[in-house]
């Protein structure tokens, strides 16, 4: 079963593009060169990429120059005997220099249609390609958004597990200094409670006391015992 119709239209995804590019621009080098060589024809290709790069393929063993000066021969007629080579390329280059004009104009033309700007002249078939356009430009917007968010969810959570270990590593470090201390505490606590104060006067009297009415030793101060 074949292959279904590929519909020709410009490649949006620009990764896609360039890889459709190189292979499409390999394979026509190639084909040219193969035209050369089979049917002995006398083959230049020019190719300008979207970068403005130039890849170029001249079958002839002269240059490219001298192909040229014959496909101006041909298109033009026979260049006149005071029309030099030069005038001749430039000429060429007016020419390229008006394509590239009209395609230029017409980008802009397509920009100010994506924009919503003169979409009278467009018909609906043109309308209809605008419209997926929008629909893929879009799509390709939504993904590049949602991917973004996806990321900034996926930091937000990554700093908040931090900030969570260090947090729990901090209580930690809290609740083991906090059972040190009250460790310490009831340590000092039973060291205190082995000294008591003495409720009793300082002061040693031995023999007798003094007699506060009046001076001098009493003889019933005397400590019994020490009496006859």
């Amino acid at each position: 079963m074949g292959r279904g119709r590929v519909e020709l239209k410009r490649i949006e995804n620009k990764i896609n593009r360039q890889v459709t590019f190189a292979k499409r621009r390999n394979g026509l080098l190639k084909k040219a060169y193969e035209l050369s060589v089979l049917c002995d024809a006398e083959v230049a290709l020019i190719i300008f990429s979207n970068r403005g790069k130039l890849y170029e393929f001249c079958s002839s063993s002269s240059s490219m120059l001298k192909t040229l000066e014959r496909y101006q021969k041909c298109n033009y007629g026979a260049p006149e005997t005071n029309v030099s080579t030069r005038e001749a390329l430039e000429m060429s280059s007016q020419q390229e220099y008006l394509k590239l004009k009209a395609r230029y104009e017409a980008l802009q033309r397509s920009q100010r249609n994506l924009l919503g700007e003169d979409l009278g002249p467009l018909n609906s078939k043109d309308l209809e390609s605008l419209e997926r356009q929008l629909d893929m430009s879009l799509k390709q917007i939504r993904s590049t958004r949602t991917q973004a968010m996806l990321d900034t969810l996926t930091d937000l959570q990554t700093k908040l597990m931090e900030g969570n270990q260090i947090s729990l590593q901090w209580n930690q470090n809290a609740h083991q200094d906090a059972v040190a201390y009250a460790r310490q505490a009831g340590v000092q606590s039973q060291h205190d409670g082995f000294y008591h104060p003495l409720d009793c006067e300082p002061t040693l009297q031995i023999g007798y006391q003094a007699d506060p009415a009046g001076a001098g030793p009493s003889v019933n101060n005397y400590i019994s015992g020490w009496l006859p």
